[in-house]
């Protein structure tokens, strides 16, 4: 249906290769162009200034929920003014004893304009269609849970 790539670029620039002094810092170039300062987590020697890989995981999941949302609301004749989110992923180790995103936590709030507007039960409707039709969700297997 559709193919997606990124170019990731690393350099040591002669640096000390030890466990604790090479850099984390690489950058990650899209098909449109844009570029990405990317590191580590500072928990794991990463740049704080920079965006990290769990980060980036957690905002594809916030930003394909919201995107897929939208069109499910749109659909529905449900007009939005505007949404926002404040996800938090869980770094923890998962059965296997593993160190990985365990859990997602999506918290949208969402303004609704005109006289057709949601109740509790058809919410949680479209987020439940949404979160089946998101790419992205449907692409992990960790727990994903929509708290509006």
């Amino acid at each position: 249906m559709s193919q997606h790539t990124v170019h990731l670029e690393w350099n040591s620039s002669g640096e000390d290769f030890s466990p604790a002094n090479y850099t984390r810092n690489h950058r990650l170039t899209f098909d449109n162009g844009i570029v990405i300062s990317a590191s580590a987590a500072p928990d794991y020697l990463g740049d704080a200034a920079a965006i990290d890989p769990e980060e980036m995981f957690l905002a594809s999941l916030s930003s394909c929920h919201m995107l897929t949302f939208l069109a499910v609301a749109s659909k529905r004749n449900h007009a939005i003014v505007s949404y926002q989110d404040n996800a938090t992923a869980y770094l923890e180790k998962n059965a296997t004893g593993k160190i990985a995103i365990t859990r997602v936590v999506l918290s949208p709030r969402i303004i609704f304009s005109g006289e057709k507007q949601p109740d509790a039960e058809e919410l949680e409707i479209l987020h439940q269609k949404a979160h089946a039709h998101c790419f992205i969700a449907n692409s992990v297997s960790c727990e994903i849970q929509v708290k509006p």
